[in-house]
């Protein structure tokens, strides 16, 4: 639960900031998109979020 809530924080903020900016591309494309899915609450939710975990596991690896 913890990192649902600080991944929508985050990508809450990034999409704040997209839109504010005017962003285009697939960089904003692909935030905005999981903002949607975290918020939604989709039945592709699950897969989803099995991606981010396991992208935030990976990432947590590299720094040990």
């Amino acid at each position: 639960m913890a990192v649902n809530v600080s991944a929508l924080l985050l990508l809450g903020i990034a999409a704040i900031f997209i839109v504010r900016s005017r962003a285009g591309g697939i960089g904003p494309a692909i935030v905005l998109f999981l903002l949607g899915f975290f918020t939604a609450g989709t039945g592709a939710d699950e897969p989803i979020r099995n991606l981010c975990a396991s992208v935030f596991n990976f990432l947590a690896s590299l720094r040990t």
